[in-house]
């Protein structure tokens, strides 16, 4: 099973000049893949609210500097919100998220850490 330590390996290892981005890229999928098949899927009950949660952290402090949890039904919404305040936001593909969402795709879907700004950005579905 990836951990998020696993992740944050390779993307050193990106940073770093180690491997190239398509490599770190395609052992991120395989590690996820890894993920995928390891755990039997989560069932939900129908009706059951899903949530689109984001979370920004500040890598020097540690501390949490936005945390928003968006319902399902107003997602699409809430990031285009997201994306004034937030201009990374806006490069996020929106139908990705959507089909992952509609699949019964769970847990932590993006992990970026973002070391020019000092930021750690992570995305849940639950």
């Amino acid at each position: 099973m990836a951990t998020t330590e696993e992740r944050m390996k390779i993307l050193t290892m990106i940073r770093e000049g180690k491997i190239s981005a398509e490599e770190g890229a395609k052992l991120l999928s395989a590690l996820s893949e890894d993920k995928k098949t390891s755990r039997s899927p989560a069932t939900r009950a129908s009706g059951e609210p899903r949530w689109f949660r984001v979370r920004v952290t500040d890598l020097v402090s540690g501390k949490t500097k936005v945390s928003v949890n968006i319902p399902f039904g107003l997602m699409e919404w809430g990031l285009q919100i997201g994306a004034q305040f937030a201009p990374e936001v806006g490069d996020l593909d929106f139908e990705q998220l959507k089909e992952m969402l509609q699949s019964g795709v769970e847990g932590k879907v993006i992990d970026v850490i973002d070391e020019e700004d000092g930021e750690h950005v992570e995305i849940f579905i639950d």
